[in-house]
């Protein structure tokens, strides 16, 4: 995709970019996601699970003709899982799970890591582990916390960094990465966004180069950062209003089916 060739799919990171972490997006976002779904594809691709794209955007999306919905592609835990709307529901397309032996090294190291590093915390909003299947996540805060407590957390990053680090070290067959604004992510070899933009050129079967991707973590550090170094034209927002005001700018430039 160049300045002058509109994308055929964008695709969107999920939390602080279509919505605050771990809430449901705005009306505003609601109706511009579908008005863009009118005239392209469009992807959201994120760390989180498949309830968290329900309860985060699925369900709040506004009444429109099931073929504008069958257009969304939803791909929770980095791509590793995939599934399609249709009028019936949520559709599977596929999904990738961790072994139960991976799951349990994955869920023993990172809890002992956290705890050796002083990074496990007695008072939480929630489960701080979670086995999504194909991810094991944890969340230092808990899964629920409220969003100025994650923000306080780790300003900087260098709690999640560190703990990273350490886990990476004690599982080298698997993939260990920093999540969200307090949680660590563990999957498969080489699973990160980028892995789940390639799956979704593979299943829609428009390139890479056809595809824009919008995200609040593409400095070197953060978790959209594969998807910008992949090659995929990239569009770096500041939380969902940013992200709003440039599809307000996009839409209406998109050509209509």
């Amino acid at each position: 995709m160049n300045a002058t060739t509109p994308p055929r799919l964008v695709a969107f990171d999920l939390d602080d970019t279509l919505a605050p972490s771990k809430s449901a997006i705005d009306p505003r976002i609601g109706d511009l996601l579908i008005g863009l779904a009118q005239r392209v594809e469009v992807a959201i691709i994120s760390g989180g699970q498949l309830a968290q794209f329900t309860a985060q955007v699925v369900d709040r999306l506004p009444e429109t003709d099931p073929a504008v919905l069958e257009r969304v592609h939803l791909l929770p835990t980095c791509g590793t899982q995939y599934y399609r709307i249709s009028a019936d529901g949520i559709r599977t397309v596929y999904a990738h799970s961790l072994t139960d032996d991976q799951k349990s090294r994955a869920l023993a190291a990172v809890e002992q890591e956290a705890r050796r590093l002083g990074y496990w915390e007695s008072e939480t909003w929630g489960d701080i582990l979670e086995d999504r299947g194909s991810q094991i996540t944890f969340s230092a805060l808990g899964q629920r916390a409220p969003l100025q407590a994650k923000t306080a957390w780790d300003p900087s990053g260098s709690k999640k960094n560190e703990l990273r680090a350490a886990v990476a070290a004690r599982l080298p067959d698997l993939e260990v990465r920093s999540g969200g604004s307090t949680s660590v992510d563990i999957t498969h070899r080489g699973i990160d966004k980028a892995y789940g933009m390639g799956r979704l050129s593979e299943q829609t079967g428009i390139p890479l180069d056809d595809m824009l991707f919008v995200g609040d973590r593409l400095d070197p550090d953060g978790n959209d950062y594969p998807v910008l170094a992949m090659g995929v034209a990239c569009q770096a927002v500041d939380g969902w209003e940013d992200t709003a005001v440039f599809l307000e700018a996009l839409i209406p430039s998109l050509p209509a089916r």
